[in-house]
């Protein structure tokens, strides 16, 4: 069960002259740290969800780790202080640029297990059940997580084990929660009691507080049996057996052998130009970035963006409709290629995305029930994310996943971790939506150790040719508009990093036919953009940006969005 120790928490007053994050070392203390938004440093730079996971990576960097050692040992911190997202039991995505001029996209998203069926959320009727696809152990894929970290590894430069060991020590020893954690953590509490029969450390009778300490000994014993093992201490033996046995208990269909044989897979990343300077690295397929990101950049890289100036109403307009055009081919046309063939040439072809522009017109909204997807023919929220980039040139984009805030809710009884429920993001039922109003077809349909299409857009910007700009966010669909909006931000309208990181958000993703706006748009473009025809909708927070700029003189920005408790450090 979890432990406080109130006395012992002063929460966010965090001494930054700590030379080392090792508790072995008593130089440590994960009782007292604060909020960094931004760092100007010249060696390296890691910004993500939590001040700890950040701390946790620069450390990694100082002891000679390059980014990809400083990128494991982030994750793995934020799988312990950050379990709404963080994660070992959810999946995600990397896009690395090494400084060898290689690029690197590593795909361990979660797959479906071998049981699943197309309908197998479907009741007597043919109704959706979205109960099933999003809560509870049937709504779990298999977790891709600890596979993606140790095929990251193999372009590290340190132990294993010297990564994995601040993460057991935080889960071990204990750490104290924010504000924000203990929030979460009492809004769930009855969620956590009806989706698992062993009930996890973060139920607890009386209500969480700041200053909280949560330990977590169930997850550092797994980690130390990842840490002795390698992969294998997650996929086969003791924690394996676990995750089954939980899934059985909590009428989910996950088997050893879903476990034993899933795979990362290191995929071709998707590069495109932009502008004269500029060259975009992303994701492919079964993360929709891939196709919508160039597409969308495509769309408006010959408009005159900076003439119509930032969050104005010509602007938002312009990349509003974008987003709309592209979010209709995602419905209809984006899905896992090694399930279903994907017109990904066509989609991204400047004839194609000439003939979808045809269709925006710069005075009124589209309609999306006129605007449906391109006509093709034959070819021959919650997630995290982290930036990482070291003094030898090396840029890694990480985001990963659990879907829904705290995954399935449910946590592996013994192993102390939480299970994703990312079953949701395939298209349960053709025109249903899913928990983020994303619509799929034929192209998403579940089918066994099929991987469900993705929104998540870890990215990289180079400019002549040299790591400029690290960019990702979570955000269920809005991670693809908020990663297109931050780069435009900066390349186009020459914002700042903090600027395009924290300044006003907007979405469309065709349907819900809806313009989605932070609250702090100018109100006056608001007016202008309802009388044009659109119906804006104000909602919280879209996303929670990262961005790492390194300047051609080899200085380096990282910066943390003021959404959440992200943090920016370097050295």
């Amino acid at each position: 069960m979890s432990e406080t120790r109130n006395s012992l928490c002063l929460p966010l007053l965090f001494i930054l002259s700590f030379p080392a994050l090792l508790y072995a070392q008593n130089d440590f203390n994960p009782y007292h740290y604060q909020v960094e938004k931004r760092a100007l440093c010249t060696h390296g730079a890691v910004v993500s969800a939590h001040p700890l996971a950040s701390r946790v990576g620069v450390d990694i960097l100082k002891m000679g780790g390059n980014a990809f050692d400083a990128a494991i040992a982030t994750q793995l911190a934020l799988a312990v202080v950050y379990p709404g997202a963080g994660n070992i039991g959810g999946g995600g995505f990397m896009v690395a640029r090494l400084a060898n001029g290689k690029n690197l996209a590593v795909d361990f998203r979660e797959k479906a297990p071998g049981h699943a069926t197309r309908d197998m959320y479907l009741d007597s009727a043919g109704n959706a059940q979205a109960a099933l696809s999003q809560n509870g152990a049937l709504s779990s894929g298999v977790p891709g997580t600890v596979a993606g970290l140790f095929e990251a590894w193999k372009y590290a430069r340190l132990p294993f084990k010297k990564l994995i060991q601040p993460a057991i020590d935080l889960a071990e020893k204990g750490f104290c929660i924010s504000s924000a954690e203990a929030s979460n953590l009492n809004e769930f509490q009855s969620t956590f009691r009806k989706y698992n029969t062993v009930m996890p450390v973060f139920v607890k009778e009386q209500p969480w507080k700041e200053g909280d300490t949560l330990v977590q000994k169930e997850l550092a014993h797994t980690l130390r049996l990842i840490r002795d093992n390698g992969a294998r201490g997650f996929y086969e033996g003791e924690i394996a057996g676990l995750i089954v046995a939980e899934s059985k208990r909590s009428h989910g269909i996950l088997t050893l052998e879903d476990l034993r044989t899933y795979k990362a897979i290191e995929r071709e990343a998707v590069v495109f130009p932009y502008k004269r300077d500029y060259s975009i690295i992303t994701m492919p397929l079964p993360a929709s970035g891939g196709v919508l990101l160039p597409q969308m950049l495509k769309m408006i890289e010959d408009q005159p963006l900076k003439k119509y100036g930032f969050e104005s109403v010509k602007a938002v307009h312009l990349m509003a409709e974008v987003e709309r055009l592209a979010y209709a081919d995602r419905a209809k046309y984006l899905g896992d290629k090694d399930f279903y063939h994907v017109p990904v040439k066509t989609l991204t072809s400047t004839p194609y995305i000439m003939a979808r522009m045809k269709l925006y017109d710069p005075n009124r909204a589209g309609n999306s029930q006129d605007i449906q997807a391109g006509q093709i023919k034959p070819e021959s929220e919650e997630t995290t994310h982290f930036n990482v980039y070291d003094k030898y040139g090396n840029a890694v984009s990480i985001t990963t996943t659990l879907n829904g805030e705290y995954g399935s809710a449910t946590v592996v009884g013994g192993a102390g971790f939480l299970l994703n429920n990312e079953m949701d993001d395939f298209s349960v039922k053709p025109g249903v939506p899913n928990m983020y109003g994303a619509v799929g077809g034929e192209a998403n349909a579940i089918a066994a150790g099929k991987r469900m299409l993705s929104s998540m857009t870890p990215t990289i910007v180079l400019k002549n040719g040299k790591p400029y700009l690290v960019v990702g966010t979570p955000g269920g669909t809005t991670i693809t508009t908020s990663v297109f909006q931050t780069i435009v931000d900066i390349l186009d309208f020459d914002l700042s990093p903090s600027d395009a990181v924290n300044m006003p958000k907007f979405h469309h993703q065709w349907l819900p036919d809806i313009l989605f706006v932070e609250k702090d748009l100018p109100q006056a473009t608001l007016e202008e953009l309802e009388k044009m025809g659109y119906h804006v909708k104000k909602r919280e927070h879209i996303g929670r940006t990262e961005v790492i700029r390194i300047s051609e003189a080899g200085g380096i920005e990282a910066v943390g969005d003021k959404r959440g408790d992200d943090t920016a450090l370097g050295y």
